[in-house]
């Protein structure tokens, strides 16, 4: 390449991002996740329209596995143990047990109502069968949902695709033998592993990451995603798991006290739009439009059978035993997202010389596109109408100034709805806990500092600053004073959360 072509491909590169990051923000107002919009640059840049050609499924493979690693470590720096502690065991379940009944009754579908052989039915059936972590992250975290439903949905989509990648590696293989004691056995070992080594290195970097004083205030975030994406590189090397290291390492590094929390989170989170930009024009461009016509029939069939069948029976199955509410279980059917996951893996048998596993690339293509069109702008109405949305719910605000880390201080806003107990109850009668303190009100389009006599009104938008220690107890008395009234002790009302 001359010098020229350099800057050619440079300039090309970076218009394709400045247009990415464009539709971030018309993708937030529709309501969808970015990545369609992403994969429609990738389209338009591909030889069907602009003319850049790309065919290279290897190389999309294994940009796209490095792309994810990225995204799951900041998936996991991005997740408050908090919110994921008290669902850890049925996330773990619905990300292994469910991933392997989605894949059977979806892989069931296409082979009996498409004719598909049975390699290619079960090597659909895992691709598509995790959620993907980069929708559900980008999506569910402006839709306020209880903690305790959107702690699952996070939990499950940063551990599930470990055991989807494993399934479709297996199914794979030519010539292809099932044998269910190897899977079993595989799955077992390369998540044990992979968890094991994740955990292992977010450990050590937290202890070194607290004693270790670097000398500019940046390479902490550097240092931090770097060591998460060691933990997916190890975990790699040593077969098992890379992708399941990659997000408890980033989880344990989160939630282990480091200096620098909001510089470091803010690094994440552009790191991982990178990657998603990144992977998600890649794989556009690896899709030829011409190729998609006659996949069309074949992908919503599927995406039908996954989204009425696949998901709604693995998630009942996943979580029978946990008195997890219906309403749950059918928002968590009806909010399996998928996104670039499933496009990547897709490549993986394509690689492997399965044959006839080229129409997977563009059924997997197809199905997601249409899929998330339908579901990602309902999941608010879906939340709404099954009586999951509380716009009273605290929400963070993420503030970009280093005081509030440096005292380990948090801000949180909170609506005041009508049906609310806290209307008429005085700033001094609702005894947050000390040290949190409400520092504005807005009221009709005016703001003010309010004083101790003051008394919140329904549709008040109220400012509260709070440490990280007291941050839980602020909010169990928000909800319980919201739910009873200020006498809510009294009432044994303590504001366990939904």
């Amino acid at each position: 390449m001359t010098l020229q072509q350099l800057y050619v491909a440079l300039f090309a590169g970076g218009v394709a991002l400045l247009a990415s990051i464009i539709a971030t923000r018309i993708a937030s107002r529709v309501g969808f996740p970015s990545l369609l919009l992403f994969l429609a640059v990738g389209v338009v840049l591909g030889e069907s329209v602009l003319g850049i050609r790309f065919d290279n499924a290897q190389l999309a493979q294994d940009l796209g596995t490095a792309a994810l690693g990225v995204i799951l470590v900041e998936g996991g720096l991005t997740t408050r143990f908090s919110d994921i502690r008290n669902v850890l065991t049925p996330a773990a379940i619905l990300a292994t047990v469910g991933v392997v009944v989605s894949t059977v009754v979806t892989a069931a579908g296409a082979h009996l109502l498409l004719g598909v052989d049975w390699q290619l039915s079960l090597l659909l059936g895992a691709i598509v069968s995790s959620t993907d972590a980069a929708a559900v992250f980008s999506v569910l975290r402006v839709v306020p949902l209880p903690r305790r439903l959107a702690g699952l949905l996070e939990a499950e989509s940063g551990f599930n695709d470990a055991p989807a990648v494993i399934l479709v590696l297996l199914f794979s293989a030519t010539p292809f033998h099932l044998e269910p004691g190897i899977i079993v056995a595989t799955l077992l070992y390369e998540l044990t592993i992979g968890a094991a080594i994740g955990l292992g290195f977010g450990f050590l970097g937290a202890f070194a990451l607290r004693r270790i004083a670097l000398p500019a205030s940046g390479l902490y975030p550097i240092a931090t995603v770097g060591l998460g994406m060691v933990a997916f590189a190890a975990a790699g090397a040593a077969h098992a798991s890379g992708f399941i290291a990659a997000y408890l390492a980033g989880l344990m590094l989160a939630n282990s006290g480091l200096p620098h929390r909001s510089a470091i989170r803010s690094f994440a989170e552009g790191a991982g739009w990178l990657a998603q930009i990144g992977l998600f024009i890649l794989l556009g461009l690896l899709v030829s439009p011409n190729e998609l016509r006659d996949q069309v029939i074949p992908a919503i069939v599927v995406g039908l059978v996954l989204l009425l069948l696949g998901r709604p029976i693995s998630v009942v199955a996943s979580l029978i035993g946990f008195r997890v509410p219906w309403r749950d279980q059918v928002f968590l059917s009806w909010a399996g997202l998928r996104g670039a996951v499933p496009i990547v893996l897709a490549t993986y048998p394509i690689v492997s010389g399965v044959p006839g596993s080229d129409r997977l690339l563009s059924i997997v293509f197809i199905l997601v596109v249409v899929f998330t069109l339908v579901q990602a702008p309902s999941l608010l109405v879906v939340a709404a109408r099954l009586g999951l949305v509380r716009r009273d719910n605290t929400r963070e605000i993420q503030v970009e100034s280093a005081p509030l880390d440096v005292l380990g201080a948090e801000l949180l806003t909170i609506t005041i709805l009508p049906q609310s107990r806290l209307h008429n109850v005085t700033v001094l009668e609702l005894r947050l806990p000390d040290p949190s303190v409400i520092t504005l009100i807005i009221r009709d389009g005016h703001s003010f500092v309010p004083q101790p006599d003051t008394r919140i009104q329904s549709g008040d938008e109220v400012l509260i600053v709070t440490t990280t220690r007291t941050r839980e107890s602020a909010e169990r008395r928000l909800r319980a004073v919201s739910r009873r009234g200020k006498l809510a002790y009294w009432f044994d009302e303590y504001g366990e959360p939904d």
